[in-house]
């Protein structure tokens, strides 16, 4: 920069030439010179100001928008961690109404190699595949002799299997604490439970993460800190859990059943006591879901959600049910029952001649597809449509798994007066066994709908009125006498007087085109005790057979009615139902006086 001098010479020189005063050149110089230097300083200032000005409004505009997420954001507690690690482990336990344990935590460690810090890798590739003979030793070798600086040789290891890779003496073998979730109870309750498995992982830690059932409905509750000391508490009985699935299992073996399902739940409340699917599988191993073939063929298949079948007769007591609540029929009302029922070019027929007529009341306890398809024509197809949508069979059940999800009905795509008469028995409308086992529940308690459930709700709440409890209560006098003089004989179990209804219904081909001759769905749905029912079993059959007689018997009445009676029978005193005996025939002796 060029400054100008305080006294240049010419001004000098021409302020003498003139007689005036030198030295006020130079005071004016400076003058101007420090007003210079006076507004560059203040541009300078204000420039920082400025620039400080936008620095704080930035500042204070990101911490307004923080505020502003965090404000609107679920609040959670802070995720501890163990020390180098940011992976949080813990997860709560799960127990059933008793507080017994169903899933827990369990401390174990992994196995993991840093190939470089080995000294004899191909003698450690041998020795682990001795303790592990899953492992591939040829691979093994390749990654200990490669390039490679870790890698996971196993996830889990028990104390016998940890003692034994340290006994190798391998320095580049190495362990990691870690969790792992423990199912102690192995398969009980294993769809239920679904399974848990490892998300992310580290040297120290490894994120434990539910992967199916319950375990991933309520991930994050169980991962939540500020839930960890509080058990998950589920409706289910261990006890009778354990009941039901043995003689589950065992009534599938006698019946020849490809599958089984069983339901046992509490009308009042929707909580679900015990639910097992056959096969299962132990989710301490939770095998790998299937790639190809028939899902239903997997272990991992819940048959009681994600089981979509056409019921069959189960469902003829929604049809009286319906007619007696719109005044279309009385119990004793006599139906037309000649058959075959023609329509168009289709006939319903019934499994053998009925008569000409019979009373509603028969047209259960006889299971006429004939009788019932008349009655449905009386209720008609949008009255039908809107009471079956009330009784939740449009949509997926609600219960915390999360494959009920896929347990949509299938509905017919025209709903004509046929599909109305077809559906009525049970044809036409596929519906998962727990969709049943609810609608019954509703019959059960005097009309109240309910919403089934795995938690432990001995407070639940019933939904709105379906129908009246007169009509309730004709229903399960239907339903008993079902037990007592139809096609359930089987399913009675001496003082628990159990209500039911069976249905057979023919399996549709895997491609869609028709039903098989020879294989079946067999369902008992049932009441105990049907006077002041407390609980609706549902027990269902996956192409069963009989064969103890001269030709197969695959009806339900043969196959799916025994095994719920054995199931009452088992359970019922567990559950506290007292049986009450009736009173047996006097003695013929007269009392007489002298």
């Amino acid at each position: 920069m060029i400054r100008t001098p305080l006294r240049p010479l010419a001004r000098i020189l021409e302020a003498r030439a003139k007689g005036e005063n030198p030295d006020a050149i130079e005071r004016e110089n400076i003058r101007i010179r420090h007003e210079q230097m006076r507004d560059r300083a203040r541009l300078r200032a204000e420039g920082r100001l400025l620039v400080l000005g936008v620095m704080f409004f930035c500042a204070f505009g990101l911490i307004g928008a923080r505020m502003g997420v965090l404000a609107h954001s679920e609040p959670s507690e802070p995720r501890t961690s163990i020390a180098g690690a940011d992976i949080f482990a813990q997860r709560a336990d799960i127990v059933d109404r008793k507080g017994r344990i169903l899933a827990t935590n369990f401390e174990t460690h992994s196995l993991y190699a840093q190939p470089p810090q080995m000294i004899e890798p191909e003698r450690a590739a041998r020795e682990l595949v001795k303790i592990f003979p899953d492992l591939d030793r040829d691979r093994l070798i390749e990654d200990f002799t490669g390039k490679r600086k870790f890698l996971w040789v196993k996830k889990k290891l028990s104390p016998e299997q940890k003692q034994a890779v340290h006994d190798i003496g391998e320095p580049g073998l190495l362990f990691g604490p870690r969790e792992m979730r423990l199912y102690p109870n192995g398969t009980l309750a294993a769809h239920v439970l679904g399974g848990a498995s490892f998300g992310r992982e580290g040297v120290h830690a490894a994120e434990v993460i539910g992967v199916a059932g319950i375990e991933k409905h309520f991930d994050d509750r169980l991962r939540d800190p500020a839930h960890g000391h509080e058990p998950l508490t589920l409706s289910l009985d261990l006890s009778v859990q354990a009941a039901v699935e043995r003689v589950l299992h065992g009534g599938m073996t006698l019946m020849n059943a490809k599958g089984a399902t069983a339901i046992l739940m509490k009308v009042n409340t929707g909580e679900i006591i015990s639910v097992a699917s056959l096969p299962d599988f132990d989710p301490n191993d939770r095998p790998r879901p299937a790639v190809e073939g028939d899902a239903s063929d997997s272990p991992l298949f819940n048959r009681a959600v994600q089981g979509v079948y056409e019921l069959g007769s189960t469902f003829k007591i929604f049809a009286v049910a319906q007619a007696l609540e719109l005044g279309l029929i009385q119990p004793s009302t006599m139906i037309d029952t000649k058959g075959p029922l023609r329509w168009g070019k289709h006939r319903i027929r019934d499994f053998r001649n009925y008569g000409s007529e019979m009373s509603a009341t028969k047209v259960i306890v006889k299971s006429s597809n004939i009788g019932t398809a008349r009655i449905a024509q009386m209720i008609g197809v949008e009255r039908q449509k809107a009471f079956l949508q009330k009784l939740g069979f449009f949509d997926p059940t609600s219960v915390e798994i999360v494959e009920a999800a896929g347990g949509q009905p299938l509905l017919p795509g025209n709903w004509s007066e046929l599909s109305t008469m077809t559906i009525s028995y049970g044809h036409g409308l596929s519906a998962s066994p727990m969709h049943l086992a609810a609608a019954y529940a509703t019959l059960a308690n005097g009309g109240r709908k309910v919403t089934p459930t795995l938690l432990n709700q001995p407070l639940g709440q019933l939904g709105p009125r379906v129908m009246s409890e007169q009509t309730a209560r004709a229903s399960l006098s239907m339903l008993r006498k079902v037990v007592t003089e139809g096609t359930a004989s089987f399913g009675d179990v001496p003082g628990y007087a159990v209500g039911g209804k069976t249905g057979t219904a023919d399996k549709p081909r895997e491609n869609g085109g028709g039903y098989y001759d020879d294989k079946v769905i067999a369902t008992f749905a049932s009441v105990f005790p049907a006077h002041d029912p407390e609980y609706v079993l549902v027990v269902t059959l996956d192409e069963p057979v009989e064969t103890s007689g001269d030709e197969p018997r695959r009806t339900a009445g043969w196959t799916a009615v025994p095994v719920a009676a054995e199931i009452t029978r088992r359970v019922a005193p567990l559950l506290g139902v007292r049986p009450q005996i009736e009173p047996g025939e006097l003695a013929d002796i007269t009392l007489t006086s002298n």
